[in-house]
Parts: C-alpha cells; structure tokens; sequence
C-alpha cells in the first residue's frame, strides 16, 4: 500500500486532488504501522489518537485549499498552479 501511493503520488501528479489521496494513503499506513507497533509493545494509544487527530487536520486543510484554488482557478491541475510561486 505505501508503495502504491508513493508510485501514484510521483507518477499520477497531473491532479491535485490525486496527490491529495495518496498523500492520506501513506497517512494511513504510517498510522497503521504505528498502531500495530503500540500493540507489540503493549504501550497506550494516546500518541496514535494525537496522530490521527493532526492527520485529520492535515486532510482538512488540504481539501480546503483545493476547494479554493478550484474556485480561483477552474481547475486541479497542479501545474496550472505555477503561477503562485
């Protein structure tokens, strides 16, 4: 899975939106791996609540940015999005 999304994420970067999606692909593998590493060691979930509670801020964020440079724009094309910089 987190090979896929790195795939996607350097091959398929036509589409903001697409690089969004694979960006939370390896968001939830990271969260996962995290997750399955507190359970071996028998340690609290707190850290992994506190990760996924600043993945979810990070979506947000990302999917509101999107939402308005579609609005300014037109369009998701991420190399219509050059112009910014």
């Amino acid at each position: 899975m987190c090979l896929i999304s790195l795939i996607v994420l350097l091959l398929k970067s036509k589409h903001l939106l697409l690089m969004l999606m694979s960006l939370e692909f390896l968001v939830i593998y990271i969260y996962f791996g995290l997750f399955i590493m507190m359970t071996y060691l028998n340690y609290e979930y707190y850290f992994v609540m506190i990760f996924l509670t600043m993945s979810v801020c990070e979506g947000t964020l990302g999917l509101s940015i999107l939402v308005s440079l579609i609005r300014s724009y037109g369009n998701d094309y991420f190399q219509s999005f050059n112009v910014l910089w």
